[in-house]
């Protein structure tokens, strides 16, 4: 897939009167419209993850989504070429907070992921995701088709890719390790790289499935072992998800209501206010309730898909087809995981999910977005400000 420059829209502007009104003007507010009113989603299921209280969940929760809201429309008005001369100095933070996690990261849950710093915890993984789709869009900018064809122009990138899935491995992290290589993966193809070099990528991992089964964390074995089979254990591995089926069975066409869905009230439902929210929703609002939340997050794909399909630029395009792809991917895999259709792998739904790590990096992933948005139709004039 090559995203060339003919699919960009050209719109004719005078960058000398382009001030912050001008910016805000050209600000996506249906992509904005799109997020607030998920985040107010995410309010009222974590309100009745609660029990019908703003506490524990509900009101930081909302006042973390504003403080990021504010900071998402301030990264929007920060001209994207300067974003792109931080491409690389951001890839080279994200490794570096992804080596202290390493060397002295938080241990939760059984996995080393976090920085404690006191009054907030930091998760670089989901960082890294924005800031490695920012390095492949500013490596990729000016490439030819002769380049991305050639495997030692695209050889540093693919290195680029691995040293943090393989850091992120280590924490351990699996699911996230693997977004992150997809999102490298698609940022790539976008470039122009040979679909069928990572034809033959999937093929050899496929092959070497069960050698890679061997390797894995017992509890990464045993979450595969209850996804083929969730009635082996029920009331040990296999109760969450059998918990979340019953869940999403159980609200039928219309829901049982809002603060009156049994296996949320009743606290049946495991982790329901982070990977399991979803079968909040579904349970109390049915499936009408449901297809309205996932219209919300497939628009806010479309529109990110509409932002790289728009912008007059590779680096914007690239970078908001990373940042899609990221968008969707946790709505995926989350989506996925509550209908016992993947293994279950900690990912959670964004904008919904309690939560301040994943909530700050789709955030700042949206500003970047819409920087890419209002600044579509500046141009890279020399190299150095590309």
């Amino acid at each position: 897939m090559i995203l060339d420059d003919s699919l960009a829209l050209r719109r004719p502007f005078r960058e000398r009167s382009f001030g912050v009104v001008r910016k805000l003007g050209r600000v996506n507010w249906l992509f904005v419209l799109c997020v607030c009113l998920l985040a107010g989603v995410g309010y009222a299921a974590l309100y009745s993850a609660a029990g019908g209280s703003a506490e524990p969940y509900a009101q930081s929760q909302i006042i973390r989504f504003c403080g990021m809201l504010v900071m998402m429309l301030g990264i929007a008005m920060v001209d994207i070429r300067l974003l792109a001369k931080l491409s690389w100095p951001a890839y080279g933070l994200g490794i570096a907070l992804l080596l202290v996690v390493m060397l002295a990261g938080h241990t939760g849950l059984g996995a080393k992921r976090w920085i404690d710093l006191g009054p907030i915890e930091i998760q670089p993984s989901e960082l890294m995701k924005l800031f490695l789709a920012m390095a492949l869009a500013d490596y990729f900018k000016r490439a030819t088709p002769e380049q991305t064809g050639n495997p030692l122009y695209v050889l540093p990138m693919a290195l680029a890719v691995l040293i943090p899935v393989g850091l992120i491995l280590k924490e351990p992290n699996l699911g996230t390790a693997v977004i992150t290589a997809t999102i490298g993966a698609t940022v790539m193809l976008g470039a122009g790289v040979r679909w069928w070099w990572f034809a033959i990528i999937v093929a050899i991992v496929a092959i070497s499935a069960p050698v890679i089964y061997h390797h894995l964390h017992a509890y990464q074995k045993a979450r595969i072992d209850i996804f083929l089979n969730p009635g082996a254990d029920p009331l040990g591995a296999g109760y969450n998800i059998i918990q979340s089926k019953i869940a999403l069975g159980s609200g039928g066409f219309f829901g049982q209501g809002y603060l009156h869905g049994t296996q949320n009230q009743l606290n049946f439902l495991p982790e329901k206010q982070t990977d399991f929210v979803f079968t909040i929703i579904a349970e109390e609002f049915g499936y009408l309730g449901s297809l309205a939340v996932l219209g919300l997050l497939f628009g806010i794909v479309a529109l990110a898909l509409h932002t790289a399909l728009t912008c007059g630029h590779t680096y914007g395009r690239l970078l908001a087809l990373g940042i899609g792809t990221n968008f969707f991917l946790y709505c995926f895999v989350n989506l996925s995981m509550v209908m016992g259709l993947i293994p279950v792998g900690g990912v959670p739904i964004p904008l919904i999910s309690y939560g301040g790590s994943a909530l700050t990096a789709v955030m700042l992933g949206f500003g970047v977005l819409q920087s890419i948005h209002v600044h579509r139709d500046v141009t890279f004039a020399s190299p150095d400000d590309l």
